[in-house]
């Protein structure tokens, strides 16, 4: 995926960023059950694709954090990953 591919798909995902390599989201939630519950839709929905966030939980709060090791970076996985984990909201 180039990086103008990148730039262009990356317009529909406003919430997150990309840093070093990877596309980042924080996610805020109103308490650990939530944050959990989400977790575990992201981890199957993850499963279905063989493409695993790298993440991080505290209490109502989710950082999660897609690059595809493979490519050493950014590629349209990643992107399709984001867009299915906002589509969860």
């Amino acid at each position: 995926m180039t990086e103008a591919n990148i730039t262009a798909r990356l317009e529909q995902l406003p919430k997150w960023r990309e840093a070093g390599g990877r596309l980042h989201r924080d996610f805020e939630f109103p308490d650990f059950i939530t944050a959990f519950g989400f977790m575990t839709r992201v981890a199957l929905l993850a499963q279905t694709r063989n493409h695993h966030p790298e993440w991080f939980n505290v209490y109502g709060r989710v950082s999660i954090a897609l690059t595809t090791h493979e490519a050493g970076g950014l590629t349209l996985r990643d992107v399709d990953l984001a867009l299915a984990i906002d589509g969860l909201l």
